[in-house]
């Protein structure tokens, strides 16, 4: 009896999978084939901030409010699920560092609102709510209904922008899968994206925010992160040629041209589980940002990122150990003041590097108004 149950389990299972191919449902992961509006919310009696002349800008991969839990995904360790109470701790300390910078924009990666891995928390209210950043825009990169592996259950998360004054249109980019991929992985597979909102400012009415996650983990040859650049450099091309202004950034997953250490770093555990993973090798990757620095404005240049590169580093998965690589961006066509990684290093203390496996980035933003 219990064979058979397992075979009409299975059976089942086949059927609902075809089906989702057959008809082209959203039947499992919700699939995001095409440009979309982004999800939209404001907090609650939300009033716009006074003009500035320089926005403070800021972005953070918060690992969507895991802080240094080892994960099984890490190879670090095997926790699947967090309790609410651990979000909650874990988003206090993200709101406590995003209040002590005071940014005017801000840009997250791997925010979830509706996954049972961060016990459904609505992280886009919470941030929104808390921050003084009430207007908010957000767009899925990964909508699954169900994950059975590891009693994942329910995710939804992606990137989102947060600013002080009102966000008067957002879509959501899509971007390509990976090739190399089997099509029944891309099939659940993660759907990344950019994400562009305008927001018109009183003094620079034309003024758009560009948030992106690119993708991780890339087989080798396979250049899906290549094209991902390419799709990123192009819509800050477009906004450029439209004569708007603009700030983008993000996660890109790759390192700065001229970065020294390019593969072999020591936070890789997944190779003690799995001796043939080979993760985060850049060899061939080291120039493919150069465009990008060439033509517009990074909050960090070049020049000093080369003499002193382990200042601005901001990423590392072992939460025991230290920053070994930037992979975190800010972008203008506008000019910066000043930029900074917020390692924490040089106060002392540990508690962004505590607070997620990235550092968040932060720079002074200078508008160029325009009309």
């Amino acid at each position: 009896m219990r064979l058979w149950l397992r075979i009409g389990i299975g059976v089942l299972g086949m059927i609902l999978i075809a089906g989702a191919l057959i008809i082209g449902s959203d039947l499992l992961v919700v699939q995001y084939r095409k440009p979309v509006s982004a999800l939209r919310y404001e907090a609650k009696d939300a009033r716009p901030a006074p003009p500035k002349d320089t926005l403070t800008v800021m972005t953070w991969n918060i690992k969507f409010g895991g802080a240094r839990i080892d994960f099984f995904f890490d190879c670090y360790g095997d926790r699947v699920l967090m309790t609410k109470e651990e979000v909650l701790s874990n988003l206090k300390g993200l709101l406590r560092k995003i209040r002590q910078v005071q940014p005017d924009i801000l840009l997250i990666q791997e925010l979830d609102i509706d996954s049972k891995r961060s016990a459904y928390t609505d992280m886009l209210k919470y941030i929104a709510d808390s921050s003084g950043l009430p207007y908010a825009v957000y767009a899925s990169q990964w909508h699954v209904r169900y994950v059975p592996s590891r009693g994942l259950g329910a995710i939804n998360s992606g990137n989102a922008i947060f600013s002080r004054w009102p966000i008067d249109t957002a879509y959501r980019l899509p971007l390509p899968l990976v090739a190399a991929y089997p099509w029944w992985y891309r099939l659940f597979y993660l759907r990344r994206n950019i994400l562009v909102a305008h927001i018109p400012l009183p003094n620079c009415p034309n003024f758009w925010v560009v948030n992106t996650h690119l993708e991780a983990y890339v087989p080798q040859p396979d250049s899906t992160r290549y094209f991902h650049i390419q799709l990123f450099a192009h819509t800050l091309d477009s906004l450029s040629a439209a004569g708007a202004t603009w700030v983008a950034g993000g996660d890109l997953n790759t390192v700065p041209p001229g970065t020294k250490k390019l593969k072999d770093f020591d936070d890789n555990a997944c190779k003690e589980v799995d001796p043939t993973f080979v993760a985060d090798d850049y060899t061939r990757e080291v120039e493919w940002l150069l465009p990008l620095y060439q033509r517009y404005k990074e909050v960090i240049p070049l020049e000093i990122y080369q003499q002193r590169e382990q200042d601005f580093y901001s990423h590392t998965v072992n939460g025991k150990g230290w920053w070994n690589r930037r992979l975190d961006y800010l972008f203008t066509n506008a000019s910066w003041i000043d930029g900074l990684v917020h390692q924490d290093s040089t106060k002392g203390g540990m508690e962004t590097f505590s607070l997620s496996d990235h550092a968040p980035v932060t720079g002074r933003l200078i508008l160029h108004s325009s009309k």
